[in-house]
Order: structure tokens, then sequence, then C-alpha cells
């Protein structure tokens, strides 16, 4: 299990994009839709193959399935980091090592990019969405035809009650990512051309 990305929500894409260009100071590019959740992002590159994504519900899709991955259909109020996601090279058998709730793998596309990632039925991660959704990819990673900005992840902190529970759970070995015992959220340090900046 490697980290892949991180994903912060918003009511409109708009809005999601916005926060993130406010809080890091550059700006994002275009990303595309998702048709099987009726999504839409634009995307930020980051160092280290890694990336991050603004997403939100597209108004003008219509869902091939519901509930919506990321727990999206109970989205509301200011946009912020809603989810983690990592990424394994066998996804059903990652899988199997965990505990029920994590969900099953979905077939997804963004032209021509092909993963799979595994959905809750309810769109609900375990720990409050704290537990990172899991992946795998099937084709070139999105990461490396992005335009890198000058921005790298310096540490994702992961905030729950039960943080010690769910980073036992985890197979993850990523000096950057931490876990702290809070109310459930994220935080996230980025350098930037503007210094370091912090983003939730």
């Amino acid at each position: 299990m490697k980290f892949d990305h991180l994903a912060v929500a918003g009511e409109t894409l708009q809005e999601a994009t916005a926060h993130v260009e406010e809080a890091l100071g550059v700006a994002l590019q275009p990303g595309g839709q998702h048709l099987v959740f009726g999504t839409h992002n634009q995307l930020l590159g980051l160092a280290d193959g890694l990336y991050l994504e603004a997403i939100a519900i597209d108004p003008d899709l219509t869902p091939q399935r519901q509930p919506r991955w990321f727990d999206l259909d109970r989205f509301s109020g200011s946009a912020r980091i809603s989810n983690w996601i990592c990424r394994c090279d066998d996804l059903a058998g990652q899988l199997a090592d965990l505990p029920d709730g994590v969900g099953t793998p979905v077939a997804l596309t963004r032209g021509d990019l092909t993963w799979e990632m595994a959905v809750p039925q309810d769109g609900i991660l375990p720990f409050d969405n704290a537990f990172p959704a899991l992946m795998q990819w099937h084709s070139v990673h999105p990461a490396a035809r992005l335009q890198q900005q000058g921005c790298s992840l310096h540490r994702l902190t992961i905030l729950h009650p039960q943080a010690n529970e769910l980073q036992t759970l985890l197979p993850l070995a990523d000096d950057r990512i931490v876990f702290e015992t809070a109310a459930a959220g994220f935080e996230a340090e980025f350098d930037t051309p503007h210094g370091r900046r912090v983003l939730r």
C-alpha cells in the first residue's frame, strides 16, 4: 500500500478548486469527468509522483451508480480535504486482509486512464472517511502528465478519535503520513514556491 493522492471536495468544483488555489498559491489544471459516479475534478501535480485533486458532483452528469464515492452525496459546507487515496498492486488481495466496509472494486475510467477503486456500498469509508480509499491503476499514472508547479507534500496528518487503531490496520510505511488522536479531519502541509503552506 502506497500513498497515491489527496482529494479536496467542495459543493461545487469551483469552490474546491478555489480552496486549494488560495491555500497553496498555485493554479490547478483541468481534469475531467467520472461518468460512473457523476463527478468531475481539477488537478495539481506534486513532487515524488503524487498529485492532488479538487472534486465535486458534476451537475451536468447523471451518475451510473449511487451512492457516489468519497461520500459526496452527503457533502456540505466549506471545501476541505475529504479523503486520502492509497494504491495497491493487488487490490483484491489487499481488501481480503482488511476489515469489512472498505469497499468492493469498481472499474473506472477518465479519458484513457483506467483503474479500479474500492467503494463502499453506502459511499462512506470506515473511521468516518478517515480510512484511505484504495485503488489499483491499470494505465499510466496521471501524475506523470501533470505540470509541476514547485509543490511537494511535507506532511499529511490523519485526525481521528481512533487514530491508533486506524494506523495499525494499514500496511503503510511513509514518513509523510502521521496519525493524531483528535476530532476527525485532515491537515496537509506543503512546500510551495511561496513557502510552507497548510491545507485543511
